[in-house]
């Protein structure tokens, strides 16, 4: 891993940072996977949990601190903030833990790739090779076929990739992302009761679904986002986009190992394409 110098904080500290965040990345899909397969929470409801702890464990997290400032953030990122979490949270009552995290990060780098071609950018002829294999490795795993998932999951989580995308491309000159993100997850709950009121008649809890959606927003969201931005600090950005490549190998094996997925052969192949492909964009010369 490439890690820009900085005197005050070991390189093995970053790299252990970094490791953990991108476990707290993957964990969300496999919380939300089992707590919406394995327990009675229905989606909706599975969101509201998670940006609720999620705001709450931030603001806990600020005032420790001894933040003096008030929260950042504002309403659209906010509002990218849900729709990220809400067609997350839908996407994966159809599909696996693997296949929703890699339809995730594929779209959440695409979108930042085409933001970055509208803004100017150019990219040399091996990263146009890798963009163009990542886009066939993306209509490859959803074109219809015995072990294609399904198809309206698919686009959900594709959804929740591009709001992501926003949501990442507008916070990025944030001054104090920890402040800012406490601030659009807070913006993001009334968002939250409207979708939960409207889905209320098909509204369903329990203890377990509670406790897996309070731990994803707690914990693999509120807190992994705090060690995200501390490692993110001092890293290069093409190693802050490499490295994120690794969450959907992590939460494929997670959802093999734990949930019992089965690995599929495009599911496979598909993984190949994408972040073989995006690494190849993103990655230095």
């Amino acid at each position: 891993m490439q890690i820009a110098a900085h005197r005050s904080i070991p390189r093995l500290r970053i790299a252990l940072l970094t490791l953990i965040a991108m476990f707290a990345f993957a964990g969300n899909s496999l919380l939300c996977r089992v707590a919406l397969k394995g327990t009675s929470i229905d989606p909706a409801t599975f969101t509201s949990v998670r940006i609720v702890s999620a705001a709450v464990v931030l603001w806990i997290i600020l005032r420790t601190r001894g933040n003096s400032q008030r929260v950042g953030g504002n309403w659209l990122s906010a509002f990218a903030l849900f729709a990220y979490a809400a067609a997350f949270s839908f996407a994966y009552v159809s599909l696996a833990a693997g296949t929703g995290a890699l339809l995730l990060f594929g779209a959440v780098q695409a979108t930042m790739i085409g933001y970055a071609l509208t803004r100017g950018d150019r990219l040399r002829l091996l990263q146009w090779i890798g963009l163009a294999c990542a886009l066939t490795g993306l209509v490859g795993l959803v074109l219809p076929g015995v072990s294609a998932p399904p198809l309206f999951a698919s686009l959900l989580m594709l959804c929740a990739g591009i709001a992501w995308g926003v949501y990442s491309l507008r916070g990025k000159r944030a001054a104090d992302p920890t402040a800012t993100t406490a601030g659009n997850f807070m913006r993001a709950i009334p968002f939250a009761v409207v979708i939960s009121a409207g889905m209320f008649t098909h509204a369903s809890v329990d203890r377990t679904g509670l406790f897996f959606a309070a731990i994803s927003g707690a914990l693999t969201s509120g807190v992994g986002y705090v060690i995200w931005y501390a490692a993110l600090k001092h890293i290069a950005s093409a190693t802050a986009a490499t490295v994120q490549l690794s969450v959907p190998l992590i939460a494929a094996a997670g959802g093999i190992v734990l949930l019992g997925e089965p690995l599929t052969t495009r599911l496979a192949l598909s993984a190949l394409a994408i972040l073989g492909g995006i690494a190849l964009v993103v990655a230095r010369r």
